[in-house]
C-alpha cells in the first residue's frame, strides 16, 4: 500500500507516524467556503473528498504538484504511478450551535471563539476520504467536548500564546489548550486532527 496524506497539517502526519503508517504528503488548495444551507457533517465530508480528489490530480499530472515532504521530488509521483495508492484527505471544524468554527482570522475573532466554548460543550467534526483511482470511500467522526469556564485572563493569555491561531475554533487540545478540556466523549486523536481508529476500520473497504 502506498498511503498519500492530502494535508499540509503536521499534526496530522504526527498522528499517522504515531500508528505506525508509512506515507508520503502532497498539499492540496482546495476552497474551504461552508456552502448556504450545508450541515457542517456534509461541509467536512465533502472538504476532505475535494482534498483527496484534488491530490488524485496533481498524482496524474506531476507538474503541477507542491510536495511537503523530504523523500523525494514532485515529478516522482508520476514515474512511481499509482499503483496500490491510497489517498488519505481529511477536514475538522469545531461546531457550537450548530454553527462551524473554522481557523480564526485574527487575534480578536481566536478570542471571541475562545469566549463561546467557555463553559459548554461543544463537537469537533472530522471528515475523511480515502481515494484510489477506482474509488473513494469516507466518514465523519464526532466527538464531543466540554469545556470549563474560562477566565478573560485565560483567554487572553492563550489567544496570546498564539497556538491556536491555525486551529479550527482557535485551540489544540493536545497544547495547553489541554488544561480547558474538562470532559471528552469520543476519540481524542479526532480533536487533535484525525481520528486515528475511524482510518483504520475505514480502510480495508477501499476498492483498488
Amino acid at each position: 500500500m502506498r498511503l498519500i496524506l492530502a494535508s499540509a497539517s503536521p499534526r496530522r502526519a504526527d498522528l499517522l507516524r504515531a500508528a505506525g503508517f508509512s506515507f508520503e504528503t502532497i498539499v492540496t488548495d482546495v476552497d474551504e467556503h461552508q456552502r448556504p444551507g450545508e450541515t457542517p457533517s456534509d461541509y467536512v465530508r465533502r472538504l476532505a473528498a475535494a482534498k483527496s480528489a484534488a491530490a488524485l490530480a496533481i498524482l496524474t499530472d506531476p507538474a503541477e504538484a507542491r510536495r511537503d515532504g523530504d523523500d523525494c521530488g514532485a515529478a516522482t509521483f508520476g514515474a512511481r504511478g499509482t499503483d496500490q495508492l491510497i489517498i488519505l484527505g481529511a477536514d475538522t471544524s469545531v461546531i457550537v450551535d450548530g454553527e462551524v468554527l473554522g481557523k480564526p482570522q485574527d487575534a480578536a475573532e481566536a478570542a471571541a471563539m475562545l469566549r463561546r466554548l467557555s463553559g459548554r460543550t461543544h463537537k469537533v467534526l472530522t471528515g475523511i476520504s480515502l481515494r484510489t483511482p477506482a474509488s473513494e470511500v469516507g466518514v465523519v467522526e464526532a466527538t464531543t467536548v466540554s469545556f470549563a469556564p474560562l477566565s478573560d485572563a485565560e483567554v487572553a493569555g492563550y489567544v496570546g500564546s498564539g497556538e491556536g491561531q491555525d486551529k479550527a475554533g482557535a485551540y489544540a487540545i493536545q497544547g495547553l489548550a489541554s488544561r480547558f478540556a474538562s470532559i471528552i466523549r469520543g476519540s481524542y486523536s479526532n480533536v487533535v486532527g484525525l481520528p486515528m481508529e475511524a482510518v483504520a476500520a475505514l480502510l480495508p473497504e477501499i476498492r483498488q
